[in-house]
């Protein structure tokens, strides 16, 4: 068992927690005692999809921590200036600042659109960037002060099918460790974590991204950015992680109870960045 940092009066500013792995994350943190601030664009539903950023703001509640909801828009610097203002205001401080909110789609550059080439670069690379802008200053005067993506390490140069996605996911990786530099006088730990599997969430399913095989549970991303949040920001910055490699490095040998079959899915999310990525022998 992983050892799960007490994080009980500290705060997380996290987005795209309406469902899936930032959901999962939200709830994962606020079991180990921190309050959560829930943001994304959803803010009612018919159940198609399902979630809202207020339906997990109050399943964090139910752990016995505070939270907040903010509708938000990654793409809009007023916005996200504004958000991350309020939730400073609500909660005094803010610790951990998540850019989890992605868009997706999978295609040749001949069959993707524009606006979708535009959608996935704002929301991804743009929306992470004007987040961690908007935090920046209050970071560096707080303790234990960390910045985290949700993205992939940059190890390719090309990705014919998926340029698009691949370009504006590794730009969220780019920033957040380019981050780490400019902010290392601070002790603010900046780094990016990535699934070597797939996930099950609703974009995997419904982009048909291999089948149940293939997938893990969201638990493994979200204990990955616990045992990240349990080391020393002013030492563990800079770093682009995958979750198997570091939850092997923190003692865990077995990864089944993550897995929605029997028998560990093939690595198709790392070696989506990269291909010649393969797992110890």
């Amino acid at each position: 068992m992983l050892d799960r940092p007490d994080l009980a009066g500290q705060t997380a500013f996290i987005t795209g927690t309406t469902r899936g792995i930032g959901k999962q994350i939200a709830l994962a943190l606020a079991d180990a005692g921190c309050n959560v601030v829930s943001t994304g664009k959803t803010v009612e539903s018919d159940g198609d999809p399902p979630g809202t950023i207020h339906e997990t703001a109050a399943e964090c509640e139910a752990l016995g921590v505070d939270a907040h909801a903010i509708q938000l828009d990654v793409r809009d610097p007023g916005t996200v200036q504004a958000a991350a203002e309020e939730a400073i205001d609500v909660f005094g401080e803010v610790n951990v600042v998540v850019n989890n909110a992605s868009a997706i789609q999978l295609a040749n550059v001949e069959d993707m659109p524009a606006d979708r080439f535009d959608l996935m670069t704002e929301v991804n690379v743009r929306g992470s960037y004007l987040v961690a802008r908007a935090f920046i200053d209050h970071l560096k005067d707080v303790d234990e002060a960390w910045l985290l993506a949700n993205a992939p390490p940059v190890k390719m140069d090309r990705a014919p099918g998926k340029a698009a996605y691949s370009w504006s996911k590794m730009g969220m990786s780019f920033v957040t460790l380019s981050l780490a530099g400019e902010l290392a006088a601070h002790d603010v730990g900046c780094n990016s974590f990535w699934p070597v599997t797939a996930i099950d969430t609703r974009a995997t399913r419904y982009f048909g991204l291999g089948t149940e095989d293939d997938w893990r549970t969201p638990e493994i991303v979200s204990d990955t950015v616990l045992e990240i949040l349990s080391r020393d920001p002013a030492e563990f910055t800079g770093n682009a992680v995958y979750d198997e490699e570091l939850l092997r490095e923190a003692g865990v040998d077995d990864f089944s109870r993550y897995n929605l079959t029997e028998g560990d899915p093939a690595p198709m999310s790392a070696q989506m960045f990269d291909p010649d990525f393969e797992r110890p022998a």
